[in-house]
């Protein structure tokens, strides 16, 4: 399966850059979506309510998923790639 990678940073409250990847299938386009997506995983990691916009997520390029990223689309629609301090 074929997967658009959506390039996001968000500064947490310490002043630091999060940067993780949201993946999903390459026929997901709506940005409002991906956004939501993104603010799930947020929530997960204690920062609710954060906006989450094009200023933080963008679309980036498109390639072939694993066999983990596969299960985590299957199951919730997306995949997040940690990248750094996640």
């Amino acid at each position: 399966m074929k997967v658009a990678v959506w390039d996001t940073y968000v500064t947490k409250a310490d002043g630091t850059i999060m940067n993780f990847d949201i993946l999903v299938p390459a026929s997901e386009t709506n940005p409002e979506v991906i956004y939501r997506y993104g603010q799930d995983y947020l929530k997960s990691k204690e920062m609710n309510d954060y906006p989450l916009t094009s200023n933080h997520c963008t679309f980036c390029h498109v390639e072939t998923a694993t066999d983990v990223m596969l299960d985590d689309i299957k199951q919730k629609g997306y995949y997040i790639l940690e990248l750094k301090n996640c």
